[in-house]
């Protein structure tokens, strides 16, 4: 089991930042990708201050399944949601009991918060009287500081998705006063009622500037803190500010990518302000590949591809779908300008605080996670990682084992070309294999070629299903039957 709370917290223990960007492509990163046209100096300092993994993939290809991983250390497939993402008025999806990395943290001293985009689901309180309509003015249940956070300053979805309000310690700061009108294009948004301080535009200088205020406050502290930070930007609606309107030079989606830069600069400069820089590990990352509505056409013209070399986008089990920017920067621990190429996943957060901190996870928590620590450090004598599982918004699995990639769909998973069900995925192999190291486009099926890889990898993706883990320890039970080939 785990430690006792607090018995391994000292003053060494690192304050940990976590940026989370949303639908942000790989390619979007100058410090990735050379031929990026967005300028980004605020990350190319931070990549240059610290290392960038080449291979980091999240847990799923969309939202919500990849934050239930960052937080639980636990691939979403597991849990009740196999496929797709939650909404604002989704009921909760991390289970009541499980721990989370906030409130492990939690146990050992530090202080926690998140700030931005939930997107996990949380209970409403519906009126007395109309049990379809949301009565604003009662706290919500089972949100972050259910999950560990001390703090937390939220909107409940994704900037498309209503309800459009600021949820601050479980209590809405403003009751909506009004309905905006749905949109569609790169300003999509679903229709929807809207608190009177919400102006969707606005959100992400918000957001922004409770982080800072939040590392201000803590800058006053001796107690370790823990901020979980995930963006509501680049997703849609694309709305960069006026100050960054036309300032990168593409189009509004660059433009929009240029202030997450920003609101990256701010938390760099907070840190610094408060001496808190060489006692930080600051981890900046991605939930997803970036989405079409980025307009690839348009930016393809100009020489800039969000998403690089990779096939697909958001919600595709290709690597377009998963595969992110990550980058961390730890002073006097990660040398300085570093580069991983080692696979890692975002749910291995909580096995690389729970290492640096010395605690140690019980069974039923982390089940899919593995400490990056040695990675970081520099230390590891070869891969971290067993393999690593990927799914995409219809519930398609892939496994990467070092060069190979094998999915267990004909097509996309997802919404690029084939798409499932289409009569050209129907038409094609119930299974692709790809050797990434010669064919990081996935563009040659070697599945008949090479049957032994399938078995091999099918059989291991099976194990972890029926182990209800990736990692080593007791088995563990999945929320509801699991099924690997579509």
């Amino acid at each position: 089991m785990g430690s006792t709370p607090g018995s391994r917290v000292s003053q060494g223990h690192p304050n940990i930042v976590y940026i989370l960007a949303d639908d942000l492509g790989y390619g979007d990163l100058s410090c990735f990708n050379k031929n990026s046209k967005i300028p980004v100096p605020h990350l190319n300092q931070l990549a240059k201050e610290g290392m960038a993994f080449t291979d980091a993939h999240s847990g799923s290809a969309v939202c919500t399944p990849t934050r239930y991983g960052v937080l639980t250390g636990r691939y979403s497939w597991r849990s009740r949601l196999k496929k797709g993402v939650t909404y604002g008025d989704s009921p909760h999806l991390i289970e009541d009991t499980r721990m989370t990395a906030a409130s492990m943290l939690k146990s050992q001293g530090y202080h926690t918060a998140c700030i931005g985009k939930w997107h996990l689901g949380w209970d409403w309180t519906m009126k007395s009287d109309n049990s379809n309509e949301i009565d604003f003015s009662k706290p919500i249940q089972h949100g972050p500081t259910t999950n560990g956070f001390d703090y937390s300053f939220c909107i409940p979805a994704s900037l498309d998705i209503p309800p459009y309000v600021y949820v601050e310690n479980d209590t809405v700061t403003a009751l909506p006063n009004r309905t905006v009108e749905g949109k569609t294009g790169k300003l999509l948004m679903r229709e929807g009622l809207t608190g009177a301080d919400f102006e969707h535009r606005d959100v992400l200088p918000k957001l922004t500037e409770k982080a800072v205020a939040y590392i201000d406050r803590r800058g006053r502290e001796k107690k370790p803190f823990f901020l979980y930070f995930p963006l509501p930007a680049p997703h849609t609606p694309i709305l960069p500010t006026d100050d960054f309107q036309g300032k990168s030079g593409t189009n509004e989606y660059g433009d929009f990518v240029m202030q997450i830069d920003w609101v990256v600069g701010q938390v760099m400069e907070a840190l610094e302000r408060n001496g808190l820089v060489g006692n930080t590990l600051f981890i900046f990352t991605n939930d997803n590949g970036s989405s079409p509505n980025a307009d690839f056409e348009y930016l393809a013209q100009i020489g800039h591809n969000p998403n690089y070399v990779f096939r697909g986008h958001k919600a595709d089990i290709y690597e377009g779908g998963h595969r992110v920017p990550l980058i961390a920067r730890w002073p006097g621990r990660i040398k300085a300008g570093s580069v991983c190429d080692d696979t890692t996943c975002l749910t291995d957060l909580m096995a690389t605080a729970a290492e640096i901190t010395g605690y140690s996870l019980p069974d039923d928590a982390g089940e899919d996670s593995v400490s990056m620590l040695p990675n970081l450090l520099g230390t590891a004598k070869g891969p971290v990682r067993e393999a690593t599982v990927h799914h995409s918004v219809n519930g398609s699995f892939a496994i990467r084992q070092g060069k190979w990639k094998l999915i267990l769909c004909s097509g996309s998973g997802g919404w690029s070309f084939p798409r499932p069900g289409s009569p050209e995925a129907r038409q094609l192999p119930p299974v692709q294999l790809y050797d990434l190291n010669s064919d990081i486009g996935e563009t040659t099926n070697v599945q008949d070629k090479r049957p032994d890889v399938v078995k091999r990898l099918t059989d291991l993706l099976q194990d972890y299903v029926d182990r209800g883990r990736s990692t080593p320890g007791a088995t563990q039970k999945n929320d509801g039957e699991v099924v690997i080939l579509q």
